[in-house]
């Protein structure tokens, strides 16, 4: 009988544990960046610029490395133009609705931070923006900034509440 204890404990004693195995933690990856074409169109608020920029064929350039800084109208900025503005300037994309969209857009990545710093900045059309801070308000020309830093993986968007017309 002890014999049979002994053999027991031995067996007991001789078998391994199995080693936990650790649960992987399912993790959520961001989805990747979307350009600046990308990231308007996703948001539903710039359909007339989107349109504009296709139109104009920016869109190529504007889907590119980058980096750029779009100071982007909404849909009731464009409203706001004067009636038959936006049909007229279609007509001949490529004119002056090219140079007007390319006023609304700088070389590099200029954040907030960045934009409040200064008094104006060259756009892609070669006239100079003023930008403007005054009790926290920035201005872009006569368009109030509403929302700052949309990061696009080739640059940022700041959402401005009127269209740019450049200088003549």
């Amino acid at each position: 009988m002890l014999g049979l204890i002994f053999v027991g404990i031995f067996i007991a004693g001789c078998t391994t544990t199995p080693t936990p195995q650790t649960t992987p933690i399912p993790t959520t990856a961001a989805p990747p960046m979307k350009n600046i074409v990308e990231t308007a169109v996703a948001d539903g608020r710039f359909t007339t610029l989107v349109a504009a920029v296709q139109a104009a064929k920016l869109d190529g350039a504007l889907s590119g490395p980058g980096p750029f800084t779009v100071f982007a109208p909404t849909d009731d900025a464009f409203k706001n133009l004067p009636p038959g503005t936006v049909e007229s300037l279609l007509k001949s994309p490529e004119g002056q609705l090219k140079q007007i969209l390319l006023y609304h857009v700088v070389d590099g990545k200029v954040m907030a931070a960045d934009v409040v710093k200064l008094s104006s900045a060259k756009t892609l059309q070669g006239s100079n923006v003023n930008i403007t801070v005054t009790n926290g308000v920035v201005k872009i020309n006569d368009a109030t900034v509403k929302i700052t830093d949309i990061q696009t993986k080739n640059g940022v968007i700041h959402v401005i509440d009127k269209v740019l017309i450049p200088p003549k």
